[in-house]
């Protein structure tokens, strides 16, 4: 896993980028914000789709909810960017449409998207 420090409107991001799987669980996820809080001095997480265990994106599993909880307990933000086509369970719809109304966790198409989702 590698951490890129992003900046916009004055708010720091931290880019995730890697070859394989980042957010396996909620332990993972958890590392994944202590790594940015402390390597690169913010608590907003931008990551790829493909870096989340599909788990993630099948709401039964309950790792979405473990995972979003967990970020807003350690005061965590993060935007998830990438291709969300084929999906077609509307709970996963409504959920993505609930969140991008919120302040914590967005879904983005693209990177420039997810990072002004967190820089607004």
């Amino acid at each position: 896993m590698k951490l890129t420090k992003i900046e916009k409107n004055g708010i720091v991001c931290a880019l995730v980028e890697g070859d394989e799987v980042v957010i396996a669980d909620a332990q993972s996820a958890l590392d994944v914000l202590i790594s940015a809080k402390y390597d690169i001095g913010t608590q907003n997480i931008v990551i790829a789709k493909e870096l989340v265990a599909d788990d993630f994106f099948i709401l039964s599993t309950g790792l979405a909810g473990e995972i979003l909880q967990k970020y807003v307990n350690y005061q965590g933000r993060i935007a998830i960017y990438g291709d969300y086509s084929r999906y077609t369970s509307k709970p996963l719809k409504d959920f993505i449409y609930e969140s991008n109304k919120g302040k914590d966790a967005f879904f983005a198409a693209t990177l420039e998207e997810a990072i002004g989702m967190l820089a607004r």
